[in-house]
């Protein structure tokens, strides 16, 4: 991208995790032009649309066997799409009969959205605590966060998933049948940086929600759309959740758009039931917007950008990306890299021995952020991994059109900006 004084910048992070196709993807202007010539906005209330109804069924393919014979509602970002998800999840419960079933379960250190109903599941600090006044106070368990794991593993957390599990399980008991879902991400986004989780930590969270009758909600807000190198990261696990969200990459940022994805089990309740969901927002299943996901779905498919994003493929171009970074845990301010696919985070500590943070005063990843967009390169710095407080990272997420070159150039100058952030 230029600015306006022509400066040119290279964006590492894809617009905070939202853009997996690359800038001025001509596609999907054209199929948003057309759209709008046909019809540019019809209220959910009166009318469905062909757009709608073909993308839907396109995006419950793409989302695999566990999401045959469910629906799509659509939203025109990541925390409408939260807050949709969470009044679904309660809706089911009382269409089945469980009528005290109200409370939702998550994580700490996590993340969801912006909106009060997303910020109450939300336990990151910073975002929520001049709200917290506003917002309805939910149970949260810890996440998985092998750099800093607490029960000391010395095995890279290859053993501790069922710990973690063990944590969503004493969460459920102790609520006394009063839990209607529990919402995570597959793989943690902005909050934390991008952990995967240990080995058969997931599936026993989705095991234990199924002998609870637990709703399971999946966050894929950045994660979705191919950005691990999957459909959805799910699928990296064999996932079957009851209901996952997902954006950003949903339309790669040319126009609005979230979706809630909705299992045939909680379709069923609801259709068989009161016949309706009692929800709505006036853009919902906007027609522009969906024509611009449509396309980008269909961009995604044709280049194989899913497959370029496979970080564990030999010579893909997240596989590059991956040995590049890696790199950068020689530097003394780096304690960590992690991630998995085209989504990656830098953890930045004073001290590698002790992994201590710098002062949260210091805004270390902000200097990063400021002498990479300096010498043209964009990232995304976030503070607060470690307690909501303390602990700084970088968000690494470009697109998948990403070139050896502009890799190797952006690694380079991004080694340089740590550098000169440390000194």
């Amino acid at each position: 991208m230029w600015d306006a004084q022509g400066k040119q910048y290279l964006d590492f992070s894809g617009s905070a995790g939202v853009n997996f196709i690359g800038h001025g993807v001509e596609s999907i202007v054209s199929a948003m032009t057309s759209q709008a010539r046909s019809l540019e906005f019809v209220h959910l209330s009166q009318f469905t649309t062909p757009i709608a109804e073909q993308y839907a069924s396109e995006l419950l393919e793409f989302a695999g066997d566990n999401f045959r014979g469910g629906a799509v509602y659509f939203t025109c970002g990541g925390s409408e799409a939260i807050d949709t998800a969470l009044k679904l999840a309660r809706q089911y419960q009382v269409e089945i009969g469980n009528f005290g079933r109200s409370q939702i379960i998550s994580r700490t250190q996590s993340y969801h959205g912006a909106t009060l109903g997303a910020m109450a599941i939300s336990s990151s600090k910073r975002p929520r605590e001049m709200f917290r006044p506003m917002v309805r106070e939910f149970a949260s368990v810890p996440g998985p966060y092998p750099y800093r794991c607490p029960y000391e593993c010395s095995d890279s957390c290859n053993n501790c998933g069922s710990l973690y599990a063990q944590e969503v399980e004493a969460a459920i008991a102790a609520a006394e049948q009063k839990v209607a879902a529990i919402i995570l991400e597959p793989v943690s986004g902005a909050a934390v940086g991008a952990v995967v989780p240990p080995a058969g930590y997931l599936e026993r969270v989705i095991e234990i929600c199924r002998q609870a009758e637990v709703l399971m909600i999946a966050d894929e807000v950045m994660t979705g759309t191919g950005r691990t190198g999957r459909n959805f990261a799910i699928h990296h696990w064999g996932l079957a959740p009851d209901i996952l969200v997902t954006a950003k990459g949903l339309a790669s940022g040319y126009a609005p758009l979230g979706a809630v994805l909705i299992s045939a089990k909680v379709v069923e309740a609801i259709a068989y039931g009161s016949g309706s969901f009692v929800h709505g927002f006036t853009y919902s299943s906007h027609p522009i917007s969906l024509a611009a996901g449509r396309a980008t779905l269909k961009h995604v498919r044709s280049l194989n950008l899913v497959e370029a994003a496979d970080s564990d493929a030999q010579e893909t171009t997240a596989a590059k990306l991956k040995a590049g970074l890696l790199k950068l845990r020689t530097l003394d301010a780096v304690g960590d890299v992690r991630g998995i696919g085209l989504l990656w985070a830098v953890e930045f500590v004073s001290d590698r021995g002790a992994k201590t943070p710098f002062p949260g005063a210091d805004n270390f990843s902000g200097k990063v952020a400021q002498a990479a967009l300096e010498r043209g390169l964009l990232v995304y710095p976030v503070q607060g991994c470690i307690d909501g407080e303390a602990g700084d990272h970088i968000l690494i997420a470009p697109p998948a059109v990403i070139s050896p070159e502009q890799i190797a150039w952006a690694l380079e100058q991004l080694a340089s900006a740590i550098e000169e952030a440390s000194a």
